[in-house]
């Protein structure tokens, strides 16, 4: 009998153990694998959270800083075959949100980029900027990618968001009505109650033509869509969201924002384009899957 109650407790003991996962390797932490990460050999910047996959061919990534070159301001992936932006990338936070200047309002209004070689944005290295900004004249806004709203805490950063790099052509209704209310809503979200940060990638669709409205000048691209990217982190870790939006001349002003967000993962699809690559695998993967309106705030 002795024996027999033996043989049930080592038979009960050993089921527990295997149901409570015994085995030390079961114990151990899991280690988070990043696959797809940007390279820094060549951009220590490029590994940031807020940027994207770098896409490969004759493109230059443009990292903007202030505070004597210390302080990143944005960053801008240019393609010098279709002399135009892919996107711009940033971070908000609490730093730099608070604002202690002005809008720059100045002559040229819209400068160069001194970062980019002129024969990567003009056709002619001789050509003035102001022959080569297809902008004006065309019926388009000169949109802000990172806006101007969003860099305020320094003149020198809010000088550096009216580079020509930093712009998309866009219809004035579209730039100053929808897009203007989805900005303002990244910054309501930027400056909550625990966000540690918000990191912000936005752009047009420059890379298939079926997403190109038109060329100005048969030259500058206009891009029929445009897209926002974001990942805030807060206590709770991170959560993701983006919207995708039709430049059209139409007044969406009364639409609800829902009706634009989607999660990255379909936006991926939709640009081609690999966000947030540099968080780790697992971590990406939950939060570009999908997003949660209300979570958000979006009705």
């Amino acid at each position: 009998m002795k024996h027999l109650r033996l043989l049930l407790y080592l038979l009960t003991l050993t089921l527990i153990l295997t149901a409570c996962g015994g085995d030390d390797e079961e114990n151990e932490p899991v280690i988070e694998t990043n696959s797809n990460q940007n390279s820094t050999v060549y951009c220590a910047e490029a590994g940031r959270l807020e940027f994207p996959h770098l896409k490969s061919g004759n493109n230059i990534v443009l990292v903007h800083k202030t505070n004597n070159g210390t302080k990143v301001n944005y960053s801008v992936e240019w393609d010098c075959d279709k002399k135009s932006q892919r996107w711009s990338c940033y971070e908000m936070n609490k730093a730099n949100m608070t604002a202690s200047t002005s809008r720059y309002y100045g002559n040229p209004q819209y400068p160069l980029d001194p970062d980019l070689p002129l024969n990567d944005y003009l056709d002619r290295p001789s050509e003035d900027y102001l022959i080569g900004d297809y902008f004006w004249g065309s019926g388009f806004d000169h949109g802000h990618i990172c806006p101007s709203a969003d860099r305020l805490y320094s003149s020198e950063a809010n000088y550096q968001t009216f580079y020509l790099t930093n712009m998309q052509p866009q219809y004035n209704v579209f730039n100053a009505g929808l897009w203007a209310i989805m900005e303002k809503q990244v910054r309501t979200w930027a400056t909550s109650k625990g966000t540690e940060a918000l990191y912000v990638c936005k752009g047009g669709t420059i890379d298939d033509e079926s997403n190109i409205l038109k060329r100005l000048s048969n030259k500058l691209i206009v891009p029929k869509y445009f897209f926002m990217a974001l990942l805030l982190k807060n206590a709770q870790g991170y959560r993701a969201i983006a919207f995708w939006c039709e430049n059209e001349n139409v007044d969406r002003t009364n639409d609800s924002l829902t009706k634009y967000a989607i999660s990255i993962d379909e936006l991926e699809k939709r640009t081609g384009i690999d966000f947030f690559c540099n968080l780790p695998d697992q971590t990406e993967h939950k939060v570009e899957q999908s997003y949660a309106a209300n979570v958000w705030g979006l009705r």
